[in-house]
């Protein structure tokens, strides 16, 4: 067995691929972690493993689009808050009703800085939508849409807007591009998955178990459709099908690296002198053998050592033993 501090060691070492991928805020390098810090961050690593084995909710953050000027930006707020009859809440914490409401604030974000002209080059808002599965309450899930915002968005005007009349209960967040200070947003693909980390801790603080991983992470391969291929999808005006299913060199490399990570952090739990830490590591390996990538990847893996030359040594893999529920691991 080993100690519990090299057991925290592994855990962050692996758990920080597994699921911040370089997109943690404040990550330090595991070996500039030591003492109760390394122990603060291996106990969230923990949480963060128990919630991806039990499957908890994922949380949904996608920017739907962004106005490239006034019209466009008038446009959007009119459909989110259908015209004035849904309430919009401002940065300010002001809930704003009516046409009369809408058109106020439609000219506080065209002179509130730059001037936004009527069309333009350039993205002067962008939409983001947020939601939660099905059974979520719709007030928590907007008071956890507040306090993102204002975590992420800060500095920024935004309206935000509540739709719970809809099969899943979702909030509408548009946001003037441009802050106060004159900085731009520009959200990039990390930015949006810290936004999900964010969002999932809000939510979490009011009681509601949510998480915000990889597909690598949990090893799904659905290829999801982009917003305007889902459109014409709906309009019937889609030409071209793509995979449910992902695939290519991108796919394979990053669950590749999931999957390994997931190995170590379930050999390093395994080895631990802490029954807790033993029992995570039997559910990890119920969750490995579980996914779906998973399975492929190692069968894929055992038909290509069958055809190995004869005196190559083969490489240390993991396999999926089918007589049983389990996952070894060949040395």
């Amino acid at each position: 067995m080993n100690e519990p501090r090299s057991i925290d060691g592994v855990l962050v070492q692996w758990g920080d691929r597994l699921f911040y991928r370089g997109n943690r805020r404040t990550s330090p390098t595991p070996s500039r972690v030591s003492g109760a810090g390394l122990r603060d961050r291996a106990a969230a690593i923990r949480q963060r493993i128990e919630r991806a084995i039990r499957h908890a909710p994922q949380v949904m953050v996608k920017v739907t689009g962004g106005g490239r000027g006034m019209a466009a930006i008038a446009a959007h707020l009119r459909y989110i808050s259908k015209n004035g009859r849904i309430p919009m809440e401002d940065d300010r914490g002001n809930q704003r009703e009516g046409r009369e409401a809408m058109l106020d604030v439609t000219e506080q974000w065209r002179l509130g800085g730059s001037r936004i002209p009527e069309k333009s080059e350039r993205r002067e808002a962008f939409n983001i939508m947020l939601s939660m599965p099905r059974g979520t309450d719709p007030l928590i899930l907007q008071r956890a849409v507040r306090e993102f915002a204002h975590a992420e968005l800060a500095g920024h005007r935004f309206v935000m807007v509540l739709h719970d009349h809809q099969a899943n209960p979702h909030v509408h967040l548009s946001v003037r591009a441009e802050s106060r200070l004159g900085k731009r947003l520009n959200p990039r693909k990390a930015d949006l998955q810290r936004w999900r980390e964010t969002f999932a801790e809000k939510l979490r603080g009011w009681g509601i178990d949510a998480d915000a991983t990889w597909q690598a992470t949990r090893g799904e391969q659905r290829n999801y459709p982009t917003l305007c291929r889902a459109k014409a999808q709906a309009r019937g005006a889609l030409r071209q099908t793509t995979s449910v299913t992902k695939s290519g060199a991108r796919f394979l490399s990053t669950h590749k690296k999931a999957l390994e990570s997931w190995v170590r952090i379930m050999e390093a739990l395994a080895a631990s002198n802490e029954l807790a830490d033993r029992k995570l590591a039997g559910a990890v390996r119920q969750h490995i053998t579980d996914m779906p990538f998973a399975i492929d990847f190692l069968r894929s893996l055992k038909i290509a050592r069958q055809q190995e030359l004869p005196g190559m040594q083969p490489a240390r893999v993991p396999t999926v033993n089918r007589s049983r529920p389990d996952l070894d691991i060949e040395r």
